[in-house]
C-alpha cells in the first residue's frame, strides 16, 4: 500500500467530519421536507453546496478537471448525487427511518463489490468478515434504538441510493489522479445540481410559503453534510481505498446514538452500547493491515 492509500490521520479526521455532518442530514431532511417535495430539497442542498464549491474554486484558483474527463464525472454526478439525493429523500417520506438506515448500511458491501469489479481492488477474507460482523452490529444498534423497522417495496428506493453511493465513490477514484480532490468534487456537484433542475419548478412560491426555520434547513443541508461532507469523504477516498474507507459508514448510526446521548440527554441502553462495541470491532477488523513479516537474510557460510 502506497503512501497514498493508507488510512493516515489526516484521512481518519476527514472521514469523522464527513459522517458527524452526514449523520445530522437525515433530522434536517425530514424537517425540511415538510414545506418542500424530495426533487426541491434535493436541488437547494446541491445548489447551495455548489455555490460553496465554486466560491472555494475561485479562491484557490483551482483549475477544473480536464475536459475529456467532463463525460465521466457528468454521469457520476447524476447518478451519485442526483439521484442518490432524490431517491433518498422520497423514501423518507414512505418507509420508517430504521428501514433506511439498515439499508443503507450496505454501502460498505457494494462499494467493495464494484471496487473489485472496476479498479480489480482485492480485498482480503479478514475485510469481508470485518464488514460483516460491523453490519450485524449496525443492525443491532438501529433495532435496539427502537427505530421501526418494516418491510416496504418502496425501500427499493434506498436499495437505488445503496448502488448510486458505490458507484459514485469508486468512479471518482480514478479521478483523483489527474485532477484535485476539490476539483472532482465540485464539478460532481455542478453536474448532480442541473440533474435536479427538472425538480425546482415549484422552489420560489416553496421557499415564499416556509417558515425560516426550514429553510435554515436547506442550508445546514448545503454547507455541512453536502459541502463540508463530500469534500472531506473524498478527501479521504483520496488517500485510501474506497472500500476502506467506506467501512467507516458503519459507525453513522453509533455516531447519531452519541449524537443524541450529547445533545438530547437520550441515554442509549445495554444492548445499544453492546451493538456499538460490536460495529467498532468490525470496522477495525475491516481496515487492519497484515504484518509483513521480514525475509529471512540468507548467511552464507564461510569458505
Amino acid at each position: 500500500m502506497s503512501a497514498t492509500e493508507r488510512l493516515d490521520a489526516r484521512a481518519l479526521i476527514c472521514i469523522a467530519i464527513a459522517l458527524i455532518t452526514w449523520s445530522s442530514a437525515y433530522a434536517a431532511i425530514a424537517y425540511a421536507l415538510a414545506s418542500f417535495t424530495p426533487g426541491e430539497v434535493a436541488f437547494s442542498r446541491l445548489a447551495i453546496g455548489s455555490l460553496c464549491f465554486a466560491a472555494l474554486l475561485a479562491v484557490k484558483r483551482v483549475p477544473l478537471p480536464a475536459k475529456r474527463d467532463w463525460p465521466l464525472l457528468f454521469v457520476l454526478g447524476l447518478i451519485g448525487l442526483t439521484t442518490y439525493h432524490v431517491c433518498l429523500n422520497w423514501a423518507e417520506t414512505r418507509i420508517a427511518s430504521g428501514t433506511a438506515s439498515i439499508i443503507i448500511c450496505l454501502v460498505p458491501a457494494a462499494t467493495a463489490a464494484v471496487s473489485a469489479l472496476w479498479l480489480r481492488e482485492r480485498l482480503s477474507l479478514r475485510t469481508w468478515i470485518g464488514l460483516a460482523i460491523a453490519l450485524v452490529g449496525t443492525v443491532l444498534v438501529v433495532l435496539a434504538s427502537g427505530q421501526r423497522v418494516e418491510a416496504d417495496p418502496k425501500a427499493l428506493l434506498v436499495l437505488v441510493c445503496v448502488l448510486a453511493s458505490a458507484i459514485f465513490f469508486v468512479g471518482q477514484k480514478s479521478m483523483f489522479a489527474r485532477s484535485s480532490t476539490l476539483a472532482v468534487t465540485a464539478f460532481t456537484f455542478f453536474a448532480g445540481t442541473l440533474g435536479c433542475v427538472p425538480f425546482a419548478g415549484g422552489l420560489p412560491q416553496a421557499l415564499a410559503a416556509a417558515p425560516w426555520s426550514h429553510i435554515a434547513a436547506l442550508l445546514w443541508l448545503g454547507i455541512a453534510p453536502s459541502f463540508i461532507g463530500y469534500l472531506a469523504w473524498n478527501i479521504a477516498v483520496h488517500r485510501a481505498s474506497a472500500s476502506r474507507v467506506s467501512s467507516f459508514i458503519y459507525l453513522s448510526p453509533p455516531i447519531a446514538i452519541v449524537i443524541g446521548w450529547v445533545w438530547l440527554g437520550e441515554v442509549p441502553g445495554a444492548m445499544v452500547l453492546v451493538g456499538g462495541a460490536i460495529v467498532i470491532g468490525g470496522v477495525v477488523l475491516a481496515n487492519a493491515r497484515r504484518k509483513v513479516l521480514p525475509a529471512p537474510v540468507a548467511v552464507s557460510e564461510p569458505t
